[in-house]
């Protein structure tokens, strides 16, 4: 079976690049700077469900999308998650956070509802982003 993205990530996210393991993605909220990473291997479900090296692979990936992110952000904090309660596919949450964001100090999870970026914004966003990372 090949990868494919779950279709609440792709309704959430607009692509930014794949990677040597995962699709990075940017979720489509205005309100934080906020990269999922999804690892394209079928089924995988839980970090334990990745072959040794693909785990090594994606800690390098998590840690290059969170040093970028804080970078291009100015963040304090950058919070790094994998919930998956809602979404069960694999997949991993890079968020950076500042001093007075809509949710700060509390956790991004939960907080009110998404704010979808307008088109110009979230392109000049993207483009950074992918020049950056």
């Amino acid at each position: 079976m090949s990868f494919t993205l779950h279709p609440r990530l792709a309704a959430d996210t607009v692509f930014v690049a794949d990677w040597t393991l995962s699709r990075v993605l940017l979720t489509n909220d205005a309100r934080y700077p906020w990269l999922i990473l999804v690892p394209r291997v079928a089924d995988a479900s839980e970090l334990f469900d990745l072959a040794r090296q693909e785990r090594a692979t994606l800690i390098e990936e998590t840690s290059r999308a969170a040093r970028g992110l804080k970078d291009l952000a100015a963040a304090a904090k950058i919070n790094i998650g994998a919930l998956g309660n809602l979404v069960p596919q694999l997949h991993v949450h890079v968020v950076a956070r500042r001093d007075g964001d809509a949710a700060w100090p509390g956790p991004v999870w939960g907080h009110g509802a998404a704010v979808p970026y307008e088109p110009g914004a979230r392109d000049a966003v993207l483009d950074k982003i992918r020049a950056g990372l």
